[in-house]
């Protein structure tokens, strides 16, 4: 097997562009190793070989664009993001059929930049769950230990980036559904700021916290991807129409001289396992070593992120997911004998457990009587966590810690237990609440449990020049870790 998938996208890019391989060898690269992975992995729902093939086949013969910065790299796109002609599913029987007719925005824009999609990406059914054991089409297995979850609900995209299947990939975070599995799969993963890449075409969850990003293998690559999707849309009402820096020109920076990192005591208490604490400790060491001055700070409602996520967003899949009923499109129950059956039996056959889970809660929350007792005290504590991130971030220029308090955990070991799979995500929903920008980094693996342990750098609305700079920077010093052995 040919060893360019072991490529960064910055390298295999450049390679492209000089001519040195062709778009045809680089895309038949990434298809023989998803067809090595994926009885291992299931990290892809559909493989689009053969359009992908003749695609380069026809850039080949064009010859290389310097105006397309993606010109022929192959990459990924979760199946809960648009892609005309090609399966979106969200993973879920509710849409497992549904061809989109149009791109999303992102896809769009990685179109235009020369990018070549071979494959969609395995998830967590509609983008909730953090585990990616959610999914209609099985579980996603972590390629540094195939018994364990490669985080969610992008598990997908992460597994694929880690074992070499494609270059980037397209994901979505809510909750932290990209910088979560980044950490568990030991690649990186940029949740940008909350109206800094359009949602257009991304099949809403929650829709005032989704926010696509992406997962790439190192920081470079993803200021490339980022270069490349983050532009104004008229079409997405919450994007922003700023302008945009080149964000993989800006990664100059060698040390961290003169950058205040912020430790929130609420990230860094008992709770982290032993290998998390030890890497996001080293991670620490690293960035004193570069120059960096450590600050303490407080976020004192972040302890309650995962009250409040899992009322507003849930709130809001209620709303969203309302549209799946088994009339105008979705799967229909073959069965029903009136409209009303036909509702529930569509929508009790047509989404998984987890699904059914959130939309009745969050139904419940924004029933009568209840809304202002849960709703809108749940906003108002938003505001309070927003406020606490501007106030910490007036300390320091950024906010440095674990992304996950634990390792990667075995299938199975907590599907049983939603709480349990709830609280997970306590280091990272507190950034979406916010809409603040996200990186998580490697920070190594673990010495006990020999699997990816991320730190996550926090900074303000539309930093993520100055984020990308200071993780390229520190990414360096904690080196990339090694391709899983698959």
């Amino acid at each position: 097997m040919s060893a360019l998938y072991t490529k960064t996208l910055t390298e295999i890019s450049d390679r492209l562009q000089r001519k040195e391989v062709s778009c045809e060898e680089v895309v038949r690269a990434c298809l023989a190793r998803i067809a090595a992975t994926e009885p291992k992995l299931n990290a892809c729902i559909s493989v689009c070989a053969e359009e992908a093939v003749n695609e380069a086949r026809a850039m080949d013969q064009a010859g290389p664009d310097a105006s397309r910065p993606l010109w022929g790299v192959p990459v990924t796109v979760k199946d809960c993001i648009a892609t005309k002609g090609l399966k979106t599913t969200c993973a879920s029987r509710m849409l497992e059929n549904f061809t989109p007719f149009y791109d999303a925005w992102v896809v769009e824009q990685l179109k235009k930049a020369g990018a070549v999609v071979v494959a969609k990406s395995n998830m967590d059914e509609f983008a909730m769950g953090s585990s990616t054991e959610n999914s209609r089409f099985g579980p996603c297995h972590n390629p540094f230990g195939l018994d364990c979850v490669p985080g969610g609900s992008s598990g997908g995209a992460a597994a694929g980036i880690a074992a070499g299947q494609a270059f980037g990939a397209l994901g979505t975070d809510t909750g932290g559904s990209i910088r979560q599995p980044a950490s568990f799969c030991g690649c990186v993963g940029l949740k940008p700021t909350y109206g800094r890449v359009s949602r257009y075409g991304a099949v809403a969850f929650a829709s005032s916290l989704d926010q696509i990003g992406c997962l790439t293998r190192s920081v470079e690559d993803a200021a490339r991807m980022l270069g490349v999707i983050a532009a104004y849309d008229s079409r997405d009402a919450t994007c922003a129409p700023s302008l945009i820096p080149d964000y993989a020109a800006l990664l100059s920076r060698v040390d961290l001289k003169g950058i205040r990192l912020g430790l929130p005591k609420e990230f860094w208490q008992e709770g982290l396992c032993p290998d998390t604490r030890a890497r996001a400790e080293a991670a620490v060491e690293a960035a004193k070593s570069l120059g960096a001055e450590i600050v303490d700070v407080s976020l004192p409602h972040a302890p309650l992120g995962v009250a409040v996520f899992y009322i507003i967003a849930t709130a809001e899949a209620s709303t969203n997911l309302g549209r799946f009923d088994g009339i105008r499109y979705g799967y229909r129950a073959p069965d029903a004998s009136e409209l009303i059956d036909l509702y529930e039996q569509s929508r009790t056959e047509g989404f998984g457990e987890e699904v059914k889970r959130r939309i009745i809660l969050g139904t419940f929350v924004l029933s009568s009587g209840y809304y202002d007792a849960y709703y809108k005290k749940a906003a108002q504590v938003r505001a309070l966590i927003r406020d606490d991130f501007n106030a910490a971030l007036q300390q320091c220029d950024f906010i440095l810690g674990p992304v996950s308090p634990s390792v990667p955990w075995k299938l199975g070991e907590i599907s049983g237990d939603p709480l349990k799979n709830y609280l997970m995500d306590v280091l990272t929903v507190p950034l979406n609440l916010a809409g603040l920008p996200g990186l998580s980094i490697p920070a190594g693996l673990g010495s006990e449990s020999k699997l990816p342990v991320g730190v996550q750098l926090i900074g303000p609305s539309f930093s993520e020049d100055k984020i990308l700079q200071a993780g390229h920077a520190l990414s360096q010093a904690l080196g990339v870790p090694a391709m899983p052995l698959i």
